[in-house]
């Protein structure tokens, strides 16, 4: 994908939830059922980042453990509806792309049903890259994707949309398209694989854990979910 597209796919994705940020928070009341195991690889004093936190939901995960835990976003909306939501948490407006917090800083990164939204293989990686240099060796990263290719509707769009790639007609890559929110807006989405985002994850100094499909029981959409840690020393 060219780069300046990329950037535009960026900035369009973040005025899009501050467009939608209050329809979208209210739809996202709470944390999905099938996270609350991952609150067992939370200990007592752990440094948490919350890596696209959008209203803060993440935080009722952690209500019962004393942690040290931040909350990022790239929309300036998610963050305030999150710092009212959430007074006793800290949130703050950041750029994944570029984390201002020193190497080796978390104990655990949280990433739910972000990475999705980050155009280019370019700033997949960057994405990654920079969540690895934050977390310290042996850390865990928790990261969600969702699965587009277990569902007929998407299927439809990944095929409609490759064959305006294959002509010409379309700035996207391969895998790439456009979901719509409430007739309101067009979100820029990248349709992963399970094993396309494990080799990403690997390639950028991770350990896999776990690595499973898991399907929301009120909605019926399917996720990627893995369970990453950082290695002491990559090759």
């Amino acid at each position: 994908m060219d780069q300046d597209y990329a950037q535009y796919l960026l900035k369009k994705t973040r005025d899009d939830y501050n467009a939608i940020a209050e329809d979208f928070s209210s739809s996202r009341y709470s944390i999905w059922p099938e996270l609350n195991i991952f609150g067992a690889y939370i200990e007592n004093g752990n440094r948490v980042l919350d890596l696209g936190c959008g209203n803060g939901r993440l935080v009722e995960l952690f209500k019962d453990k004393n942690i040290d835990y931040l909350g990022i976003d790239n929309s300036e909306k998610l963050i305030e509806i999150a710092k009212t939501k959430y007074p006793n948490a800290r949130f703050q407006s950041v750029d994944a792309l570029k984390l201002p917090f020193p190497d080796n800083y978390f104990d655990k990164i949280f990433s739910i049903a972000v990475l999705h939204h980050i155009p280019s293989g370019e700033l997949r990686h960057q994405f990654i890259q920079e969540a690895i240099r934050v977390l310290r060796p042996g850390g865990v990263l928790i990261i969600t994707v969702w699965d587009l290719w277990r569902r007929s509707t998407s299927i439809g769009l990944i095929i409609r949309f490759a064959f305006s790639k294959i002509f010409g007609k379309s700035k996207l890559d391969f895998k790439d398209i456009f979901v719509p929110w409430q007739k309101k807006i067009d979100r820029y989405i990248h349709c992963f694989t399970k094993g396309e985002l494990k080799e990403l994850l690997k390639k950028s100094g991770f350990k896999i854990k776990e690595a499973r499909i898991f399907k929301r029981k009120e909605t019926k959409n399917y996720n990627i979910c893995i369970i990453a840690e950082k290695l002491d020393k990559i090759d």
